[in-house]
């Protein structure tokens, strides 16, 4: 949970923080007893608590088909993201990755922390995979396969220009959008969506977590991570490492509002993809982590603490998004907010500022346009007389009674 300060410097975050508490203690108590299936979830609420709560809305039978996509993708992600595995190891493991899902007996030791874990077990993984209906499978053994081989590809290639920013992206995430539509279709409760809003829909996120992850992955050992595109970090320092020095500061800033704007572009086909949802729950499912997106990169726009340290969402925040997004409402509505959160940090002398305020527009056009941007609660404009002293020192209470009470309950269970 969120710290006390937080919480008084945000009292409106306590509620939806405790109910994100209390889903969380729920989705653990329903982990189900089979050990492979036990392993998995598991396993997904430690690589991603977030995600981990989220999946839990989907029926049954799609939660455990997307829980295995996802665990089998990130087994994937951590050999590539593996910079100790020499390539010669390391790409042809990729790229054979989708016949290792349906091999009871495969393993490969690398990864740190949870993740090794996920990798020295990963038959775990495997015999839940042989479980799932033939439909589900053949989805991910394609996805995996095509997802292998774009990162064997990049493996032995840099991040040029935009259009292998694009193609990279596409290989890690955009396919992940590809698999999940094919996954709910699957389902029998979505039509099936274009590959290219799938796709758009995969790009926002990882370019959002590229940007963000900048200092993450250039300082990684023993050898960086280079995610970035030459063709806009040239425009405004000589090697990408220099973006993160202090004598750079200004270029850097000017770099991320770039690689933010760059990011925009994807934020209208997002919207367009998820107004087509029908399923209550897979809508939820898609829509969360697209509000998380275009809100994190509302925080990092014009931000030098990307190039100093972590920019991320407070987790108060967070909560917030989850217990707020019910409808479709909800969605136009936040990305309407960050989307006027950003516009107000838009530095009219920055190089691209021009083109960035122009995408917010579009954004904000299209919230607008879907005439429902008064049936939902702001995520980011509060009362400026804020809250007085008692409703604080109630909170305070409360939060002290419940945070307790929850930690002895947790104890003796």
């Amino acid at each position: 949970m969120a710290s006390l300060g937080a919480i008084l410097k945000n009292p409106d975050d306590f509620f939806p923080l405790l109910k994100l508490k209390m889903a969380a203690r729920n989705a653990e108590k329903q982990i189900p007893p089979e050990p492979h299936w036990g392993f998995c979830y598991s396993m997904l609420h430690k690589v991603s608590r977030s995600f981990g709560l989220v999946i839990q809305q989907l029926g049954t039978e799609l939660r455990d088909a997307v829980c295995i996509f996802y665990l089998v993708l990130r087994a994937l992600d951590t050999v590539e993201d593996d910079t100790s595995i020499d390539t010669d190891v390391k790409v042809p493991i990729l790229k054979a990755f989708h016949r290792h899902i349906y091999d009871h007996d495969w393993h490969f030791a690398c990864g740190t922390k949870e993740y090794k874990v996920l990798m020295d077990q990963f038959h775990h993984v495997s015999t839940a995979f042989l479980e799932l209906g033939k439909d589900y499978q053949d989805a991910i053994e394609d996805i995996t396969k095509r997802m292998g081989a774009g990162m064997a590809k990049f493996i032995c290639k840099e991040v040029e220009t935009i259009d292998d920013y694009d193609e990279y992206c596409h290989y890690v995430a955009g396919l992940v959008g590809l698999g999940l539509s094919q996954l709910f279709h699957a389902s029998g409760s979505e039509d099936l969506a274009t590959d290219y809003l799938s796709n758009s829909m995969g790009l926002f996120l990882q370019k959002t977590n590229i940007i963000r992850d900048y200092l993450e992955d250039i300082n990684e050992i023993p050898k960086s991570r280079m995610f970035w595109p030459r063709q806009i970090w040239s425009k405004y320092v000589n090697k990408l490492e220099d973006l993160k020095y202090e004598e750079n500061s200004v270029k850097a800033v000017q770099c991320l509002n770039d690689m933010v704007t760059n990011a925009l572009m994807h934020a209208e086909d997002s919207l367009k993809y998820m107004s087509a949802l029908r399923h209550p729950a897979i809508f939820r499912f898609c829509a969360i982590p697209q509000i998380m997106a275009i809100g994190t990169l509302a925080l990092c726009y014009n931000n030098i603490e990307v190039f100093r340290g972590v920019v991320k969402m407070r987790r108060g925040l967070t909560a917030k998004v989850i217990d707020r997004t019910k409808t479709i409402a909800d969605v136009y509505g936040a990305f309407f907010d960050f989307a006027s959160m950003l516009e107000s940090k838009v530095d009219k002398n920055d190089p691209n500022a021009t083109k960035t305020l122009s995408r917010l527009e579009a954004i904000q056009k299209t919230c607008r346009e879907s005439g429902v941007l008064t049936k939902r609660k702001s995520y980011i404009l509060r009362n400026e007389n804020g809250y007085g002293s008692t409703m604080i020192v109630i909170l305070v209470i409360l939060f002290s009674i419940t945070y307790a009470y929850l930690s002895a309950n947790y104890h003796n269970n």
